[in-house]
This record gives C-alpha cells, sequence and structure tokens, in this order.
C-alpha cells in the first residue's frame, strides 16, 4: 500500500505540476561519474545541469566523461570506470549485440535503462524543400545520403524508406564520408535528403538555403507503414514535433522520434544508487525542467514504458512504490529481460567455442547463432 506521500506524489505527477517535490530516500556516493556525448551537444548540457542540481540539493559532484562517439561513450560503463551512460540508440543495439556489438571485443552488454528524454525536437530525414517530397512514398527514385561508417544514421534512413515501402533499390544512393558533408551534399543539390535530428545545425542550414527544407509526414494511423518501419528499426516512435528548422510549433510535424538521450547502467550496478537517480530525475522533475534544452523529456509522462530496453530492477522497484507500474508493463519487461538473458548466454556459448579469426566471418557466425537463440523462444531476431 501506497504511503500518503507517494499517493500524492502519484497524483502529483499525472498531473501538470504545481509544486516541486524532493526527493527523499537519496543515497549517492559524494561524486559520481557518467559518460556524455560531447561538451557541444544536447546531452551533455542536460548531464550538466542535472550535475548542478545533484550539487545543489544533495552535495554530489557529477563528473562528467565526454565521449565523442559510441565506443568512447560506452567503454567505461562496459569497463565499470562509470556506473551511469547518457548514451543514444547505441544502448539498444548494445543491449541486441547486433552492429558495432557485434564485435569480439563486445557482444551483448547487460543494459538497462534509468530514465530516457523524449523532448519536442524530432529524428527523421531531412528533405530539400524544392523536391516536392511530402511522405516517404515520395522518396522513389529521389537521391538518398548514405554515410559510411555510420550504421545507426544509415538504419534511421533505412527506416523511413520502408515506412515509403521504400528499400536503396528504389533511390539513388549518394555516399558521403559523414554527417556533416551530407548536409553540404544536400545544400549543394548533390542530394535530397540527410538523416538528422530537427534542432541540429545541419536542418538549420539547409532551411536557411535555396533549396529550403521539409519534414517528410509518417502518419500515425498508416499501422502498415510503421510495421514496416519498426522491422528496420523498433526503437522509433511517433511523435509530434514543434522544435526544429522549419518546424513551426504551432503546426506540428507529425514526425518520429526515439529517446535521446537514453540513461542507461549495466544491470549489476548497485540497485540503490539507481532508485537514488530514478528518484531525482522524477521528484526533483520542477527543479531542473527548464534547466537545459531537451529536459521537459525527462517528465515522468514522457516515458515510454514498454519500448525496446528493459528497466532496470531499481527503476521497476520505484515505479511501483509510486503506483506507476501496471501488468501490461511487468509482461513487457519480463519479456524484455529474457530476451537479455538469452542474448547474453548465446554470447557465452558461442565464445566459448571455435570462433573465424577474420571480423567478417566473427560478425556472420555471431548473428546466425543469435537469431538461432532468439528463435528458440520465439523471439524475433532483428537486424537479421
Amino acid at each position: 500500500m501506497l504511503s500518503p506521500k507517494r499517493k500524492l506524489l502519484a497524483l502529483a505527477m499525472a498531473m501538470t505540476p504545481v509544486m516541486a517535490f524532493g526527493a527523499d530516500g537519496v543515497e549517492l556516493p559524494k561524486t559520481l561519474g557518467i559518460t556524455a556525448y560531447g561538451t557541444s551537444s544536447a546531452g551533455y548540457s542536460q548531464m550538466v545541469s542535472i550535475g548542478n542540481l545533484l550539487q545543489n540539493e544533495y552535495g554530489v559532484s557529477l563528473r562528467i566523461l565526454p565521449g565523442e562517439n559510441d565506443v568512447s561513450r560506452m567503454t567505461p560503463l562496459k569497463m565499470d570506470r562509470v556506473p551511469v551512460c547518457a548514451c543514444g540508440i547505441a544502448a539498444f543495439y548494445g543491449a541486441e549485440g547486433v552492429l558495432l556489438f557485434a564485435d569480439k571485443s563486445w557482444g551483448p552488454q547487460p543494459i538497462r535503462v534509468v530514465t530516457t528524454s523524449i523532448a519536442n525536437f524530432g529524428l527523421s530525414i531531412a528533405v530539400a524543400g524544392d523536391i516536392g517530397a511530402k511522405t516517404p512514398y515520395d522518396l522513389k527514385g529521389k537521391r538518398v545520403s548514405y554515410l559510411r561508417g555510420d550504421d545507426a544514421n544509415n538504419l534511421g534512413t533505412e527506416a523511413m524508406l520502408a515506412f515509403g515501402d521504400l528499400t536503396w533499390d528504389d533511390v539513388e544512393r549518394v555516399d558521403f564520408p559523414g554527417y556533416g558533408r551530407s548536409f553540404e551534399g544536400v545544400i549543394a543539390n548533390q542530394s535530397d535528403t540527410a538523416f538528422t535530428v530537427s534542432v541540429a545545425g545541419g536542418p538549420q542550414q539547409l532551411a536557411a538555403s535555396p533549396r529550403g527544407i521539409s519534414w517528410l509526414t509518417l502518419d500515425p494511423e498508416d499501422t502498415e507503414g510503421w510495421a514496416r518501419l519498426k522491422k528496420v528499426a523498433p526503437y522509433f516512435q511517433p511523435h509530434e514535433v514543434t522544435l526544429g528548422a522549419g518546424i513551426d510549433k504551432n503546426d506540428p510535424w507529425v514526425g518520429a522520434s526515439y529517446p535521446y538521450p537514453i540513461v542507461v547502467a549495466n544491470a549489476d550496478t548497485d540497485k540503490t544508487l539507481v532508485k537514488s537517480l530514478v528518484k531525482v530525475f522524477t521528484e526533483d522533475y520542477d527543479k531542473y525542467k527548464d534547466a537545459a534544452p531537451g529536459n521537459a523529456g525527462y517528465a515522468l509522462d514522457k516515458q515510454n514504458m514498454q519500448w525496446v530496453v528493459p528497466f532496470h530492477d531499481a527503476v521497476v522497484e520505484y515505479y511501483k512504490e509510486i503506483g506507476h507500474w501496471t501488468d501490461a508493463m511487468q509482461q513487457h519487461q519480463d519479456m524484455l529481460v529474457l530476451r537479455q538473458e538469452t542474448l547474453l548466454g548465446a554470447w557465452d556459448e558461442f565464445v566459448s567455442g571455435d570462433t573465424p579469426e577474420s571480423e567478417d566471418e566473427f560478425r556472420a557466425a555471431w548473428m546466425k547463432a543469435r537469431a538461432a537463440a532468439l528463435e528458440a523462444v520465439g523471439m524475433n531476431p532483428i537486424f537479421i
């Protein structure tokens, strides 16, 4: 049974907040390490604001380690140098053991969600305004950017094509060496699209160029389109976007997004630490929500309770305490935990035997073993 304070907290978080609640029972070390995106990123700014809150309210010093790529952000978590990572969608790839994690030095990771931010920006393909494309179906025959060595970006593009019942074979693929160059290419009329977050600099530059910018509508009622998209990248979700280049907050773009940052810990990370963190993010929300762009996305009602990475056990415990947990959420959580345990067990069995020497052959063999293990428990392998 919930205490009177917890009942009041649960009620308050279900409504528009009218007062701030301080988190009680917070037990954190005097110095807490976390990895995050680079110093110019929104994710880093958000962690700085959380660090200020922790210092002012609890006397905790948050030591933020910026990382410019997925490896530099996630290696400290893997090596237990920090207990928490404010990661991107690579957290999902790590939990699944795919892409860069389908490697001898990685494999599936025991990643669990602490909290996420779904703010008012979106993630999708920015399209040159002069080609007249309104939805992904309109991209047939158009020039579509592909970034060499950037799996996450290319999967995002591929997912948008899938929504329109298209593949790379239905468009003219234009290769670029990196994200910035892809937007330069669109502005220079070498390509027509580039995958991005709506608030990034690239879309701003495109919007200011003679070509202009448009965003593709992904109708939430197009169930077949969304099913195709999620088969490629299941972490996307429909989203009304009010912030970004060429987007009018009074006329939202009906598009897509996924959480960023995704604050994660390993499954065996100390439960007291994790529970204290989710308390701070949830109960001190009014104290930091305006401190950095995107912080509003940490609100309890913005959390996707049935996403693609399992919650940490301490987070589930906390949500149960405040009455924010259902049987359906528990069923979904149990499925994700079984999936994670299946992948971890399959990896241990795979690497204990004879494995191919070459990277490509190793990856192919692991993906085959991974698929077999998931299918044996009735689960979709994804990324096969």
